[in-house]
């Protein structure tokens, strides 16, 4: 009976992390195991990413909230470069919401519809 045991002492984490992490763990005298995605794993683990940022900054004190706003515009950029999306192309849909739809600028919160 051949039974390939592994043992891992440590915390398991699963997820998509910044390139220098693996060497930033090294430096601190600890071990890491690192995969790399395919491109169909790597888009999918942005869009993870991509609700655990944001997750990160809807929890943030003020102190925190640039942040983790900077996480969340990081993702969003790795995103965009994975689905070749252009910043232009990005602008420009949020402008023609913005014209459909509205901003936020007047603070409303919708409480109900009645049918």
């Amino acid at each position: 009976m051949n039974l390939n045991w592994r043992i891992t002492v440590g915390k398991r984490y699963q997820k998509l992390v910044r390139d220098r992490i693996p060497e930033i763990i090294r430096q601190h005298n600890k071990t890491c195991e690192t995969v790399t995605l395919s491109e169909a794993e790597y888009r999918q683990a942005l869009r993870q990413k991509l609700i655990e940022e944001a997750t990160e900054a809807a929890e943030a004190t003020e102190a925190e909230l640039v942040t983790e706003l900077a996480d969340v515009y990081e993702v969003i950029d790795a995103l965009m470069q994975a689905y070749q999306i252009s910043p232009q192309a990005a602008i420009a849909e949020q402008k023609r919401r913005r014209e459909e739809r509205g901003g936020f600028d007047r603070r409303i919160q919708l409480l109900n519809v009645q049918e």
